[in-house]
């Protein structure tokens, strides 16, 4: 895994070469920093600027891929015409494109008995977050203190292993973050190449140059799509040997930095 600015020359003269590129970017933890509370990522004013500027850009075309609920993550970043993923691309809304996963929506009445399980069984301790996201549910457990995050994780098995025995949901983690999904192979990968494949049909002509910026184990099918395109594929942390991305930047303030250099470029 190499450092984006040490591989600028190379980096810098594809996107100088390329009539078109297609930045897509998670949301938490790589334009926003990890915050105790999810309604508290805001994005900062300097990082909306540049982003908004790129996506006013005609060589740019732009998207966000979260694990957010789709309205939630339109209304987090606010910019109009570009890409929205939400619930890690079971729904996406764009120019030209609007998806609802039809597995997702068939798993909604499941995902919401279990949610009410949750707060019976988690809601007296505190620190849980318990986010139903309409196609997917959350628990978050960043603010439970150490000595109950283990019943935390025990309660969420206890709940969940039977749906995932009878194939009624999947689960995944993430940082200090525990999530239920419908029964469905989709994931932000999927995603990535819903938003490619519609930008090549409204265009005619191949994607030649994309971006994925991300930071959490969610992003790492996003990152083996983009790396099948040969596009660059963007951790977001310390460098990550075990990451399927190519390339990293240190920090959400090193991606602002990112975001400037591209736009110096065109």
């Amino acid at each position: 895994m190499q450092h984006v600015f040490e591989s600028w020359e190379s980096f810098s003269s594809e996107i100088l070469a390329a009539s078109h590129i297609l930045l897509l970017s998670d949301y938490d933890g790589t334009l926003t920093p990890i915050v105790d509370r999810p309604q508290d990522a805001v994005l900062s004013n300097d990082m909306g600027t540049k982003l908004r500027t790129l996506a006013n850009h005609p060589s740019f075309s732009i998207g966000i891929v979260s694990g957010r609920s789709l309205k939630e993550i339109k209304d987090m970043v606010g910019i109009e015409g570009i890409y929205y993923a939400g619930n890690h691309g079971l729904e996406i809304d764009g120019p030209g494109l609007s998806y609802i996963n039809p597995q997702a929506r068939e798993a909604q009445m499941k995902i919401k008995d279990i949610a009410r399980q949750f707060i019976e069984k988690l809601g007296d301790i505190d620190g849980v977050l318990i986010e139903d996201k309409d196609l997917s549910l959350s628990v978050h457990y960043r603010l439970v203190e150490e000595k109950h995050v283990q019943q935390v994780v025990e309660v969420f098995r206890q709940i969940t292993s039977p749906e995932v025995y009878n194939g009624n949901i999947r689960i995944s983690s993430g940082k200090k973050v525990l999530e239920v999904r419908p029964p469905v192979e989709w994931h932000k990968g999927k995603a990535a190449e819903t938003i490619i494949e519609e930008i090549e049909k409204v265009t005619g002509s191949t994607v030649k140059m994309s971006i994925y910026l991300g930071d959490d184990s969610t992003d790492e099918d996003a990152f083996k799509a983009i790396g099948r395109r040969h596009g660059w594929s963007i951790f977001v942390g310390s460098e990550n040997s075990s990451s399927e991305a190519e390339y990293f930047l240190e920090s959400v303030l090193e991606v602002e930095t990112f975001l400037t250099r591209l736009l110096e470029l065109k």
